[in-house]
């Protein structure tokens, strides 16, 4: 039974369509926490390229799951799901109202819908072979194999493909049955933030162009000076793999910045 003191908040949208302002401003008014489900927020040294929340929205508002990796490090999904209904418990304790705020990707569903995590260790070698695979070839092998996760995964994103195999080849079993849900105890109340299209995209661009001017490509360069490969996950994430091409010197950087836009417009 839910009761006033285990309430939990979750704000999800899609990037700039203002999950930010409204959670700091509901996090004030409310005397909240910001938990994020947001992976690219991991990392430190990826401020930018990420539209991280800055120094002082930190410090105005609790933050949790920030800057607590390095790009070459991993949280697996397990591991955070773990961590954030601890996280969220003593938020509780302390009573305070979490939020838990990110897109509406598999980290936040992962905490509200109490999905089984599958303790799989990651295999090399498997992985080394899947990765020689196209996209449309792993596509395939996932809906012979796990046809509800295949429906259900955005095929483009090839390492979540790739992990979904991963899993069902070592164990056998379909990702997707390994997945059972177990619904936490929390009276959750769930915000979801949309605007029309012709706005979401112009301030998609804005943003891109105001993390160009704030410094984006000073901050690759300082991660691929620091020994941060492109191969990296943290590397792979949007506003980071597009401009790779710039980098290497295949594009010019307003085709890269338009990628970047573009891909995020999808």
């Amino acid at each position: 039974m839910t009761t006033q003191k285990n309430k939990l908040l979750t704000i999800v949208g899609p990037t700039a369509v203002g999950k930010t302002a409204l959670s700091l401003h509901l996090a004030q008014t409310f005397s909240g926490e910001i938990v994020s489900a947001d992976s690219r927020l991991f990392y430190r040294g990826m401020d930018i390229g990420t539209a991280k929340p800055s120094a002082a929205e930190q410090t105005a508002v609790p933050h949790h799951f920030i800057d607590i990796c390095q790009p070459d490090e991993t949280l697996t999904l397990g591991e955070y799901q773990a961590q954030a209904y601890q996280v969220i418990n003593k938020i509780l304790g302390r009573e305070r109202l979490p939020m838990l705020v990110g897109g509406t990707g598999q980290y936040v569903k992962a905490v509200v819908e109490g999905w089984g995590i599958p303790r799989v260790a990651p295999h090399p070698e498997l992985r080394q072979a899947l990765e020689k695979l196209g996209q449309e070839e792993l596509g395939r092998w996932l809906t012979a194999l796990d046809p509800a996760k295949a429906a259900e995964l955005d095929h483009r994103n090839v390492r979540r493909v790739i992990r979904a195999l991963e899993v069902t080849l070592v164990r056998g079993i379909p990702i997707s049955i390994q997945q059972k849900k177990s619904p936490p105890p929390y009276d959750i109340l769930m915000l979801g933030l949309k605007r029309e299209r012709e706005e979401l995209y112009e301030r998609i661009d804005v943003r891109v162009d105001q993390m160009a001017a704030a410094g984006l490509l000073d901050e690759v360069q300082a991660l691929l000076d620091a020994g941060y490969g492109w191969r990296l996950p943290a590397m792979s994430g949007l506003g980071y793999r597009q401009l790779r091409p710039y980098f290497e010197g295949e594009q010019t950087l307003a085709e890269a910045l338009e990628r970047i836009k573009f891909e995020t417009h999808r």
